[in-house]
């Protein structure tokens, strides 16, 4: 018996809109310029992404800006979009649904009842609410009102695999310990207004959605994946190269134009190096869940570590299907390799700092 991936669940808002329409509605609300008009829609049509799914959206029809409630059209009044707090009302009132149903499909793909859940591990960074989501799981689900609580907050895009280590952390601690892990992220909430090109591609990627795991021992009859090693560094002198931070109108995320050549740079003497301590090298790792940040970083990857483009195939379909939903979106790529991949399996992220995550599943 060892420290496994008991079940896992997705969830997704109702809605979804095509990067086509997506594009338009950027065009209504962003851009100023005849030039500006014609670059948004081959900007939105680059990012890789076909569909995403938003919490704003009223229909999955078309790109009127009417089909969302959230993002009119620019105006004198709020030239730069809605307050950080009215993005956070938001988040309050739609994160917690997104989160039962990703955790309640868990419990009952792991065949875990309520309450045999001992830890709960919260994973988010688009949102902050007291009490959180994580009390919402508690009252709705039925967990034990003595659930320890961990929560893992702003970490960015690779928060998912901090969450797995900290999971897999207290189940080795504790082999009758049985986690529920749920990462949720409204990231459509922090739709920028104005023009940047960055901020543009930002607002081409990123979308809403929800993953849940329970972690717990298992063994090969019970058990979607065995937790093994978990890899993380900060690379030096790259304090700028992502951020995300605080803004008066939303969170505010930035992704320097380096960032792809900082991971050709450092990503595969690292990772080498990690995989030598378990005696494996990349050539025999048989799946690769790469956070999709985006078409240049998962080039990156590939180019880094001297990938087929089969191994990137499930990193692609869910940018393609889903966008960028920052943390849970790992956790879709694994659900996506889970079908044909048995191990070993190479989850890998990137957030702020420039961080690298990794973890290794069998």
């Amino acid at each position: 018996m060892t420290t496994s991936i008991l079940g896992i669940g997705l969830a997704l808002p109702e809605h979804s809109i095509s990067q086509a329409d997506a594009a338009a509605c950027a065009v209504a609300s962003c851009v100023a310029t005849e030039k500006q008009r014609q670059l948004a829609p081959r900007l939105y049509q680059r990012s890789g992404v076909q569909s995403r799914h938003s919490v704003l959206l009223n229909s999955s029809t078309n790109g009127d800006p009417a089909s969302q409630t959230y993002y009119a059209p620019s105006d004198a009044e709020q030239p730069l979009g809605p307050s950080t707090a009215e993005r956070m009302q938001t988040y309050r009132d739609k994160s917690g649904e997104l989160a039962c149903r990703a955790a309640g499909d868990s419990l009952t793909n792991s065949k875990t009842s309520p309450e045999a859940i001992t830890h709960l591990v919260t994973v988010s960074c688009s949102g902050f609410e007291a009490p959180g989501f994580d009390i919402q799981l508690i009252e709705k689900l039925g967990l034990s009102r003595q659930v320890s609580r961990t929560h893992v907050g702003f970490m960015g895009c690779h928060g998912a695999l901090n969450g797995l280590r900290v999971a897999k952390a207290f189940v080795d601690a504790d082999p009758s310990a049985r986690v529920l892990l749920v990462a949720v992220e409204l990231c459509s909430l922090h739709y920028q207004y104005g023009w940047t090109n960055e901020r543009i591609v930002s607002n081409s990627l990123f979308a809403d959605g929800a993953a849940a795991v329970v972690v717990g021992r298992g063994d090969s009859d019970n058990s979607l994946w065995q937790l093994g090693s978990n890899f993380a560094e900060v690379v030096p002198d790259c304090l700028d190269a992502m951020t995300w931070r605080i803004g008066d109108n939303g969170f505010e995320m930035t992704l320097s134009a380096a960032v792809p050549e900082l991971i050709r740079q450092h990503l595969r003497h690292r990772l080498l190096a990690w995989l030598e301590q378990h005696k494996l090298t990349i050539e025999e790792i048989a799946g690769w869940a790469i956070h999709p940040g985006g078409p240049r970083i998962l080039q990156a990857c590939q180019e880094a570590l001297d990938l087929p483009d089969s191994a990137m195939a499930a990193s692609y379909d869910v940018l393609r299907r889903y966008g960028n939903m920052s943390s849970p979106t790992v956790l879709f790529v694994l659900d996506t390799l889970r079908a044909s991949t048995a191990g070993p399996v190479v989850a890998i992220g990137f957030g702020p700092g420039l961080a690298i995550e990794a973890c290794l599943l069998n």
